[in-house]
């Protein structure tokens, strides 16, 4: 059976389309050409390759707290997408639950950009998404989770860990940030993105070097606890990337019954698709 053709849930991935819903005049980092994509194009993209639901990202880049552009992807197909959206650290629980009505889940920090400063004070924050049953994602790097770790201990919210936690590559299993990733698997207390490779392979496609990374991490979370996401449409790649090529490598690295697990089974049950 191919990868290709298999029904899949897509965990992670982008709508940008600023013709309908332009960028803030202070946008740092303005997403063009290729790493732009409307939801109506992105539907024509699962189509082809057996993609039924996607969570949708409020992307930092371009977009940052302005979440019209998945609000209005969720109003238009409120059946084959959800929403991760990105607030003020200081929303209230009532404007959550608004969001949450129209079918966001949860609320993304990405301290790999904005660094861990920035997001200091969002222990109230993750105490009201906890209150609403709703998911903290979070987008680290090498040993930035272990910043976080004080206030999850404090307040036992649904989290997601985005890409892999994006270790260092070269720095093998034992690096502290990864070994603290690989520690909440055990605990069962998080799930885990099987994606974003590029983002911290140093040999690129097929990124053979992430593999040590993704057999450790479906090992000690369980395959009900692990998804898979393409990142589509590809922000700040540093190389192209395709949706067929990308597929291809979870391809050849899991099993059918390991990518059920973890392409439908497993975001389905999750995210209440």
């Amino acid at each position: 059976m191919s990868v290709l053709t298999e029904p899949k849930i897509d965990s992670h991935c982008h709508v940008l389309e600023p013709s309908r819903f332009p960028y803030g005049e202070n946008t740092s980092y303005r997403p063009a050409g290729q790493e732009m994509g409307s939801a109506k194009y992105f539907q024509e993209v699962m189509a082809c390759y057996e993609v039924k639901h996607a969570l949708l990202v409020g992307p930092n880049s371009g977009y940052a707290t302005d979440n019209r552009c998945l609000l209005d992807a969720i109003a238009c197909a409120p059946d084959v997408f959800k929403g991760i959206a990105v607030v003020p650290n200081d929303i209230s629980l009532e404007e959550l639950q608004q969001f949450k009505a129209q079918g966001v889940i949860g609320v993304a920090f990405n301290p790999s950009l904005m660094g861990f400063d920035f997001y200091s004070n969002i222990e109230p924050l993750l105490q009201r998404l906890k209150q609403l049953d709703m998911w903290a994602q979070f987008q680290v790097e090498h040993d930035g989770l272990l910043d976080f770790l004080p206030m999850l201990s404090r307040v036992d919210v649904k989290m997601m860990v985005d890409h892999c936690g994006r270790p260092n590559a070269h720095a093998g299993l034992s690096q502290k940030g990864f070994e603290a990733l690989l520690a909440l698997g055990r605990e069962g207390r998080a799930v885990v993105k099987i994606s974003g490779f590029a983002k911290f392979s140093q040999v690129g496609y097929p990124f053979a070097d992430t593999r040590p990374f993704t057999e450790a991490l479906v090992r000690e979370f369980g395959l009900g606890h692990c998804v898979w996401a393409s990142d589509w449409p590809y922000l700040k790649a540093p190389y192209r990337l395709d949706y067929g090529p990308m597929l291809k490598v979870y391809e050849n690295t899991f099993s059918v019954s390991e990518r059920h697990a973890m392409m439908w089974e497993a975001p389905q049950k999750l995210f209440n698709f």
